[in-house]
């Protein structure tokens, strides 16, 4: 029984050996463990993108839009009463038609007889003048038989010369009415005053039609139209004035839209500005020409068809050295953010030529290689940033944090603020 004691108090305080060695073990290993601090956070300085100025040249288009019109639009009117004979299968609406084409047909029987009777009455009014100028004649041969050259001369009535005159007023009279007549017979084919295309028809074959009614409208094809809105600005960019009209020295323009799922251009011309400055809008229309919109001017085939809406680009003079930035770098009171070699926000002047659809064209107040902020930036001038260059830093950032140059604000470490409007 003591035996067995023994062996238990024997095995008991092995184990207790046991673990007393490796609890000493492991308070060592804990010891040696270095202890973790408390680091305070690292402010990061704010990123912005930045470019190099370069100057070039550089043009001060102008944008605009406006509705395509023709130059002529117009009524088809008769100018004979009568039944309608023919009407011509181009005369209907969207179909294309040349100047002098015959587009309506109108009876003209009652014109031929009209001319026969004129003829006769010309005839008539011819052989009674030819009547009275031999009845002259006679009178004034029978007075110098009667009288010689004594008295005071014969008068008018004497020698017929009323009855003279009035003879050659009917047969001039009857000349135009004859004239008329055959007029008239002309008129009874309506044809295209000019070369264009059929907006609606009012006629069919059958039809009486009086004078002066409308057979349908018509516009022309040969030259389009286009009224551009500009502002004051806008014409001082242009170099143009109010009421400008010249044949030399027309600025260019570019029309473009969609039609069919595809973008379109045609090319014109500004040929005049309108005189007046429209009362609702304080702005002055320029209108651009486009000759044959639905020929030699239709951008593969596609014609500028009127009542297209469309976007104008009018070229403007050149600047020879400038450099366009985007919107957003412009500040407040026309000033761009600049970074110096500690990479500090200094806020400097500039001298804006003008506002394009692509930025600001700027003319003066940089230097070249200057390092321009590009990016919106709500610090204050005198902060220090972390640049990057636009363009070869972009895709760099983006790919590390998903996001576009455009989402720079939301990356950390960067920052958003307000650019020129």
């Amino acid at each position: 029984m003591i035996r067995k004691i023994t062996v238990i108090f024997g095995n008991l305080a092995a184990v207790l050996v046991v673990v007393a060695i490796f609890a000493v073990i492991l308070g060592f290993l804990k010891a040696g463990q270095p202890k973790a601090e408390r680091q305070a956070p690292t402010a990061f300085d704010p990123t912005v993108f930045v470019e190099e100025v370069a100057f070039g040249e550089a043009k001060l288009n102008v944008a605009a839009q406006g509705e395509v019109t023709p130059r002529q639009d117009i009524s088809l009117v008769t100018q004979v009463s009568g039944k309608i004979l023919s009407v011509s299968p181009d005369f209907a609406p969207g179909g294309a038609v040349t100047a002098g084409q015959e587009l309506v047909k109108i009876e003209d029987s009652d014109y031929r007889l009209a001319v026969s009777r004129a003829q006769a009455e010309v005839a008539q009014a011819r052989t009674e003048l030819e009547i009275e100028r031999a009845e002259s004649a006679l009178a004034q041969q029978d007075y110098q038989d009667l009288l010689g050259d004594t008295g005071s001369g014969p008068s008018d009535l004497t020698l017929r010369r009323p009855q003279l005159a009035r003879a050659e007023a009917n047969y001039q009279a009857a000349l135009a009415n004859l004239e008329e007549a055959r007029l008239n017979i002309k008129r009874t084919t309506v044809t295209a005053p000019f070369s264009g295309r059929i907006r609606s028809i009012a006629a069919n074959t059958g039809q009486f039609v009086n004078a002066g009614a409308s057979l349908g409208q018509i516009f022309s094809t040969e030259i389009a139209e286009i009224r551009l809105p500009l502002s004051d600005s806008d014409l001082a960019k242009l170099g143009i004035s109010l009421a400008f009209d010249s044949d030399d020295d027309r600025p260019k323009v570019t029309l473009s839209t969609i039609v069919g799922g595809r973008l379109h251009r045609w090319e014109g011309q500004i040929v005049r500005v309108d005189a007046a400055i429209d009362p609702t809008t304080r702005q002055v229309a320029a209108i651009a020409q486009v000759p044959d919109p639905y020929g030699r001017s239709a951008d593969g085939g596609t014609p500028l068809a009127i009542g297209l809406f469309v976007d104008a680009l009018i070229e403007g003079p050149r600047v020879e050295r400038a450099v366009t930035l985007p919107r957003v770098a412009i500040q407040e009171e026309n000033t761009v953010y600049v970074l110096d070699e500690d990479n500090v926000l200094t806020a400097q002047p500039v001298d804006i030529a003008a506002f394009t659809d692509q930025g600001a064209i700027i003319t003066g107040g940089l230097s070249e290689g200057q390092r321009v902020v590009v990016s919106r930036a709500a610090v204050p001038a005198g902060t220090t940033v972390r640049p990057l260059m636009r363009g070869r830093d972009t895709a760099a950032l983006g790919s590390l944090s998903g996001s576009s140059e455009g989402e720079l604000a939301s990356v950390p470490g960067t920052s958003g603020g307000r650019g020129a409007p």
